[in-house]
């Protein structure tokens, strides 16, 4: 790090209150215990909590969040369930300061996921960070740089990775013992209900509506705006492309192995059967990526009422030559064969032979079984914890740049939607060759002084 670059770094962390870098976690308590913090607990984040106590050997020492009104019910829990009492913070940083904090466990709303882990990989702490990684695909990136600089352990909750099933169906395609795939679609049809009109209040008691805010625009205290409803506005969201469609999608580029972002993407869709609503964000998206080999991938993500796709409200599919592969019914294959149809004489001049090849029957039948994986299954969270005592990031089941790679799909579909056209893109440098517009979208601005670092 130059000497300029390090007097802006520390000038920042002056101005914000970073904590200062510190040496990596690894020189083992000789308990081995690994003091964890979680971050964001009203909804997911108490699924972090409860998980990681179970986890011998780590302790949830530490609890985070801006609602101070949910702090004694967590204590509380985590009481009851380990024995040990959580120590407290409203303010990340200030809890980051804390030398005998080895990790953070970060489930805030999604535009906050990659300031509080690069604070963290500064701060010497390994990180799990729910997905969506990232709020853009600047930040994904910086992400990674974080996490590569600082040598830290960053898992993405994308654990559907850690599913043995799922990894069995992945191998699967992966072989192409069933033939090469060269589309798949990925679709996620997840009620939600209307946010309605809500008028902006007071901000409670309790809540810090500033730290929630963070690098996103300051706006009024509204109950529309702030638990789980932040799922629908543009400053905090990624849409329910981010919000579930990432899993989908995720699972297909694990699958056909594309270390690569597609060259063209579009998306269609909208705010559909709700006009009363605040609501900002499309509940309905169709995109298309098209990758530089000619691999075709879809993606079908609403919130309104839909039958199911195939059996299935979330779920993949992927086409080959022989037939298709579904994660439906614990992932199966299917053979389709084309059957030629008796027809009629046909017209004078054209031959029977050509009238059944252009009218043939599609019937499907079982393909090969897909066998299971062999090894016992680990939670996302434990292999989590068993790469933070390893050291060994290539281990993680889902390891952030594979988060950025994945959670990409979906900015670049939401970029999509919001110009209304076609991209290209151009996955070297992860712009839009000539169009500012869309390359605007990339990133985003960010409120003094929750910035994201031009040098991590």
């Amino acid at each position: 790090m130059s000497d300029t670059t390090r007097r802006s770094f520390v000038s920042s962390a002056a101005i914000i209150g970073a904590p200062a870098v510190r040496t990596a976690w690894g020189q083992n308590r000789p308990s081995n215990e690994v003091r964890l913090g979680v971050v964001g607990f009203r909804s997911r984040g108490r699924d972090h909590y409860r998980e990681f106590a179970k986890i011998p050997g780590v302790k949830v020492a530490f609890l985070c969040d801006i609602d101070e009104r949910l702090h004694p019910g967590a204590v509380k829990e985590i009481e009851s369930m380990a024995g040990n009492r959580p120590e407290t913070f409203v303010d990340l940083r200030k809890m980051l300061e804390r030398k005998d904090l080895d990790a953070i466990s970060i489930a805030t709303p999604d535009h906050w996921h990659a300031l509080q882990t690069i604070w963290g990989c500064q701060a010497g702490k390994d990180v799990y960070c729910e997905k969506p990684v990232c709020h853009n695909i600047k930040e994904g990136r910086k992400m990674v740089e974080a996490a590569r600089k600082y040598g830290r352990i960053v898992q993405v909750g994308l654990n559907r990775r850690s599913e043995a099933r799922n990894q069995a169906g992945v191998k699967f395609v992966r072989e192409a013992s069933f033939g090469k795939a060269y589309r798949a679609k990925a679709v996620v049809y997840r009620g939600r209900l209307s946010v309605g009109r809500v008028q902006e209040s007071s901000i409670p008691q309790g809540v810090n509506w500033d730290l929630y805010l963070g690098p996103a625009p300051y706006r009024a205290f509204s109950l529309s705006r702030f638990h789980y409803s932040w799922h629908y506005y543009w400053d905090t969201a990624t849409t329910e492309v981010g919000n579930n469609g990432v899993h989908a999608i995720d699972i297909v580029r694990w699958a056909l192995n594309k270390n690569e972002h597609p060259v063209k993407v579009h998306c269609a869709g909208g705010k559909f059967a709700d006009d009363n609503t605040d609501q900002e964000t499309p509940n309905l998206q169709n995109a298309v990526f098209e990758y530089a080999d000619g691999t075709l991938v879809d993606l079908e993500v609403t919130t309104l009422p839909s039958p199911t796709f195939g059996g299935v409200h979330m779920g993949e599919f992927f086409y080959t030559p022989k037939g298709y592969v579904t994660s439906a019914k614990r992932w199966t294959a299917v053979e389709g064969e084309f059957i030629a149809q008796p027809t009629p004489d046909p017209p004078s001049g054209i031959s029977l032979r050509a009238v059944n090849l252009s009218f043939p029957k599609i019937g499907y039948k079982e393909g090969p079984a897909i066998p299971d994986i062999a090894a016992p299954e680990t939670s996302h969270f434990q292999n989590f914890i068993d790469c933070v005592r390893s050291r060994k990031r290539d281990n993680l089941n889902c390891e952030v740049l594979e988060g950025h790679m994945s959670t990409a799909l979906c900015h670049l579909a939401n970029i999509a939607f919001r110009t209304g056209r076609k991209l290209t893109f151009d996955p070297a440098t992860e712009t839009f060759p000539g169009d500012a517009e869309a390359n605007t979208l990339l990133g985003r601005k960010y409120r003094e002084p929750y910035t994201l670092p031009d040098q991590v």
